[in-house]
């Protein structure tokens, strides 16, 4: 969506540039505007697809990106520690991510032939 309207602004400031030619002061700062409005999108656009890829940190990714040449399938395949593997789901197994620590003293103090005192 902000990359629709970003769109329509260059072009929205394209046409106040074509008025303004007479005065060449008006024109490149309106031109300048054009440049950031661009480099705004392009960044936006950038982040957008590094996203889309799996990157776990963009601004590290972004910074890799020029080493290989602004080719994303470049960059995953020299750097997959900054990608998620967003097939693999993370298991659960309690609040805290750890197994049933309950569970497995039961169990064992089943095997040991303790009695389970119900801890």
């Amino acid at each position: 969506m902000q990359l629709v309207e970003r769109d329509a602004r260059i072009v929205e400031l394209e046409m106040q540039v074509a008025k303004a030619a007479q005065s060449a002061e008006v024109a490149e700062a309106l031109r300048a505007e054009i440049e950031k409005v661009r480099q705004e999108a392009a960044d936006q656009r950038v982040e957008f697809e590094l996203k889309q890829a799996g990157v776990c940190n963009v601004k590290t990714a972004r910074a890799l990106l020029a080493d290989h040449e602004g080719d994303l399938a470049k960059l995953k395949e020299a750097e997959p520690r900054l990608f998620e593997d967003v097939s693999v789901q993370p298991r659960q197994t309690g609040k805290t991510g750890l197994p049933n620590a309950g569970a497995q003293m039961k169990r064992w103090r089943k095997i040991a032939g303790l009695e389970d005192t119900g801890r």
